[in-house]
């Protein structure tokens, strides 16, 4: 059996695979094989958004870490050799597809963006940013099963078809790892997951005290937006929670409006909000890097911008 399959720890995560999995599915005139962690009910919904046949892994025994699912996994591969395996790119994700690469002896590519099939040798075309987004990178793999991480939120997710069948096939339980989880003590985080914001107001090194966060704020509120912050901000002043800094190693996020006030843009932000729909930088640098980036720039301090900037939305919002 060849086939198109996809591996991520959460439905949303899956779901954004299998609408691209089931692109590739198609061009090559294969099934897309999908496994699924939360039994029955999620199988019947996977196949719902487009897969053919879902893998249900049973439930691991207490103290399990997801990664005893790799040898099932791997074992799976072997024996139905698949044309494609993406795997959703979260910190577990990328850990899990290495090691199944590893026992698989086959390439694989990290953290792509972009996938195209040539259809002429029916190889995986694999593109992903490099040098903090200045630069991508073009990947083929010569093995199977091709296999890429996918950062999320790279691609839509499949919608619901009402009315598809597919096949379910149970997986054999793992067997015992060697890493056993004796405690959890879970990361504090805010109630707002800020990749999920529509709207995102950041703010920089431009903010001279953590008191005048407030104008920030105020902005972020007239246009029902969420804060987020260089890195300077987070992980030097610790002015912003670590969950709201934005870069290549913090948040990457989409929203449809980004607003940076006081934000220099250097390369390590700027991939951070690379697919935003609209940049606006605000900063007193008419030679920031930010406006290179930006859709609309204001060169002006934030200081004298921002309450100015607040006014006018509040007023136009309440005249809508």
């Amino acid at each position: 059996m060849s086939g198109v399959w996809v591996f991520a720890e959460r439905r949303e995560q899956t779901l954004e695979l299998l609408n691209i999995g089931r692109s590739l599915a198609d061009e090559l005139g294969t099934a897309l094989v999908a496994f699924a962690t939360g039994g029955e009910q999620a199988a019947k919904d996977y196949i719902k958004h487009g897969a053919d046949e879902v893998f249900s892994l049973s439930p691991l025994a207490e103290g399990q870490p997801l990664e005893a699912y790799v040898p099932v996994m791997v074992d799976a591969a072997r024996r139905e050799d698949p044309d494609i395996f993406l795997i959703c790119a979260t910190r577990r994700g990328k850990e899990m597809a290495a090691r199944i690469a590893a026992q698989l002896n086959t390439g694989l590519g990290s953290e792509c963006n972009s996938l195209k099939l040539d259809k002429e040798n029916k190889s995986l075309i694999m593109e992903r940013m490099m040098f903090g987004g200045a630069a991508v990178q073009t990947i083929v793999c010569t093995t199977r099963p091709q296999m890429a991480t996918i950062p999320p939120r790279t691609f839509e997710q499949a919608a619901a078809q009402e009315g598809r069948e597919g096949k379910i096939t149970e997986l054999p339980a793992p067997g015992a790892s060697a890493v056993k989880v004796i405690d959890r003590k879970p990361k504090v985080k805010e109630a707002v997951d800020i990749t999920e914001a529509n709207v995102i107001v950041a703010v920089g090194r431009g903010l001279e005290k953590q008191e005048d966060l407030r104008l920030v704020q105020e902005l972020a509120g007239a246009v029902g937006g969420e804060i987020g912050c260089s890195r300077p901000i987070a992980e030097e002043l610790h002015w912003l929670p670590e969950d709201r800094y934005l870069g290549i190693s913090g948040q990457k996020v989409k929203p449809a409006l980004y607003i940076g006030l006081g934000i220099s843009g250097q390369i390590q932000h700027v991939s951070g909000i690379r697919d935003a729909k609209v940049i606006v930088a605000v900063n007193r640098d008419e030679n920031a890097p930010i406006f290179e980036a930006a859709d609309y720039g204001i060169v002006g301090d934030l200081y004298d911008v921002v309450p100015k900037l607040t006014a006018e939305l509040k007023k136009a919002l309440k005249n809508s």
